[in-house]
């Protein structure tokens, strides 16, 4: 029995040492205290975690990484560890060492002695902030998403009825409703890319001529600004009508055409920040101008004139004359976007080259 004892105390000594390396090197805090509380032990990943070392740790209350009104937690824990019951598994929040709240999962366990009686509790802490914040960017996106899907829902609905007014074959009407919730669905795809935090306006105006070609007749000059949802779904809307009227009466039907898209900010009348955009196009005369224009006056000039405008607590001016179509939109600046406005596009991006 003594030859016995003497190889197990290497064994257990050896034991020991592989525990405490597996507790020193844990990713997660891993934190013991006795039945009154007090920090008897403190890994590095507690040091980590809470901003304490061991030596300002070790001998405290651990009420210390409480807040206050959280203070009823720990009273509980330490009386249900005393009768032996078993803590499952919950989320909260601690303290740390600066002030700063920390999400946390704990998982406490009881402590006994040699005689199996319960003489403390050990604590496994795992930093769950990541965790939480995805969450909460979840359930706001999810709260935006659903805003904004009853809004396309009230904005088709709207497109259904001021196109039907303006169509009498099936046909035509069929493929004006398709062409336009398409629109409504490539400004949804720049939303859903940024997770509806916005889109650069020149990307905007990019996606929305793609469809038309003609990409080396359209230039666009402007500051680097993001623009707000409302302001994507409502200028891209604008950008399409303007699109699909250029590809059938002006400078996209044709290889001679050209179309300048330009903005600037400037200082309004009341002094308020604003942006002025510009389309301006150009194509030759045609003979049948003055009938097209007629037919021209529909969702699309609706569209132009009064929702994106409105929509954007701005104004807009549509003027056509034969060859040239230009469309001036004046709107305050915090209408617009959501961040500080950029640098200048380099030259480069001046007149880009459309590629799908």
């Amino acid at each position: 029995m003594t030859e016995l004892a003497s190889v197990n105390g290497p064994i257990e000594a050896s034991a020991d040492a592989r525990l405490a390396a597996i507790v020193d090197s844990s990713f997660d805090a891993i934190i013991s205290k006795d039945l009154n509380s007090v920090i008897t032990s403190w890994n590095g990943a507690a040091q980590r975690m809470f901003g304490y070392t061991a030596e300002e740790a070790v001998g405290q209350s651990v009420l210390m990484l409480i807040p206050d009104h959280l203070r009823d937690e720990e009273a509980d824990i330490i009386g249900r560890v005393r009768k032996g019951e078993l803590v499952a598994s919950y989320e909260t929040v601690r303290r740390r060492k600066d002030g700063g709240s920390i999400a946390v999962s704990l998982t406490i366990s009881p402590i006994r002695n040699g005689s199996g009686e319960i003489i403390g509790a050990s604590k496994i802490a795992r930093d769950i902030t990541a965790t939480k914040e995805s969450e909460r960017r979840i359930r706001l996106l999810l709260r935006e998403v659903n805003h904004r899907v009853k809004n396309q829902f009230a904005v088709i609905l709207s497109m259904v009825r001021e196109t039907s007014k303006r169509s009498t074959d099936p046909r035509e009407f069929e493929a004006l409703v398709r062409s336009r919730i398409m629109a409504l669905s490539r400004s949804h795809d720049l939303l859903v890319n940024s997770e509806w935090a916005g889109a650069s306006l020149f990307d905007l105006i990019q996606e929305h001529l793609k469809p038309f070609g003609h990409e080396e007749q359209v230039s666009l000059s402007g500051p680097l600004l993001t623009l707000q949802p409302n302001a994507v779904q409502n200028l891209g809307m604008a950008f399409h009508e303007l699109g699909t009227n250029s590809s059938k009466y002006g400078a996209l039907a044709g290889d001679t055409g050209r179309i300048e898209v330009t903005w600037l900010i400037a200082t309004g009348a009341a002094g308020n920040r604003e942006i002025h955009l510009v389309w301006d196009e150009t194509s030759p005369a045609r003979a049948d101008e003055r009938q097209d224009e007629g037919t021209r006056k529909g969702f699309g000039t609706v569209v132009l004139q009064r929702v994106s405008p409105q929509s954007l607590n701005g104004s807009a001016v549509l003027e056509r004359h034969p060859g040239h179509l230009r469309w001036s939109l004046t709107a305050p600046l915090e209408s617009i976007i959501v961040a500080q406005i950029g640098a200048e596009m380099p030259a480069a991006d001046r007149d880009p080259s459309f590629s799908p």
